[in-house]
């Protein structure tokens, strides 16, 4: 057996460089203070907000981000290398040389894999490979990464960001004030709802994403260095967490109704 080199590197694929950079600020432990201050557009402190434990103060598990962003990110690109088999690539149709008599094996076309300018035989075409995960696993995912955000004390609040006109040059100036200008830190947007103005103010800012509580994922979370929400958008996860709880509890209720009927071959109400 070949013995492996300790000083080879493997090079990495530009995926796996992806999902590192996006994981590292990743780490183990939770945010302990998990009130953070709030800014209006114009920079000033506005008091602060309370974030739910349930979602900002969860252990982050690494592994799980690390699955997310690969199947978000393996779900972005669409593989375009083609190839042609023998029945599309171009050659006589003829026989190439008699059957018998020559002293070499028998073939009937030009166009056979194992010639120079045939085709090939089980080769890439054109295709979009999808992976997916589950709900509860997504749900999870976009827990620890938000989590994160908070441990490292990456996450502020904004407050009045409905009245914003849509200038370009408000956002910009708000966001000088926030984040880091010697890192460039890019930052995200949480908002309760999508509203134009908002989208309007950052299209001219390259390092700037606006997602409401409908849309966002972990692998953005992750991509972002600097979160900034809003109150109704804290309010708005609080809630979706508290009706995921309940949906879980039904499922269970129903799943045990089954149980016992099963049992017992009639339905019984107590559970």
């Amino acid at each position: 057996m070949p013995v492996k080199n300790p000083k080879i590197k493997i090079q990495k694929s530009k995926v796996e460089e992806k999902i590192e950079k996006a994981l590292k600020p990743a780490t183990a432990k939770k945010a302990t203070n998990l009130s953070i201050p709030a800014f209006s557009l114009l920079g000033k402190a506005d008091g602060t907000i309370d974030l739910p434990k349930e979602i900002f103060g969860v252990l982050v598990n690494k592994a799980l981000l690390s699955q997310t962003a690969r199947v978000y990110l393996n779900n972005q690109k669409t593989i375009t290398a083609s190839t042609k088999t023998r029945g599309q690539v171009e050659g006589s149709s003829a026989k190439i040389y008699a059957q018998k008599g020559t002293g070499r094996a028998r073939h009937g076309s030009v166009r056979a894999p194992i010639f120079v300018g045939g085709g090939i035989v089980f080769g890439p075409t054109p295709r979009k490979v999808i992976m997916e995960l589950p709900k509860k696993m997504k749900k999870a995912a976009l827990i620890s990464a938000l989590s994160d955000k908070a441990a490292e004390k990456k996450v502020l609040g904004l407050t009045g960001l409905d009245k914003t006109t849509g200038k370009t040059k408000e956002i910009a100036s708000l966001l000088t004030k926030l984040s880091d200008k010697k890192k460039k830190e890019s930052v995200l947007i949480l908002t309760d709802k999508n509203t134009d103005n908002v989208l309007r103010a950052v299209r001219n800012l390259p390092t700037v994403s606006v997602f409401s509580v409908e849309t966002i994922n972990a692998y953005e979370v992750l991509k972002h260095d600097l979160l900034l929400l809003t109150k109704e958008a804290v309010d708005k996860l609080g809630k979706r967490e508290s009706s995921g709880k309940n949906e879980e509890s039904s499922e269970k209720v129903e799943k045990a109704k089954i149980k016992v009927k099963t049992k017992t071959g009639k339905e019984s109400s107590r559970l």
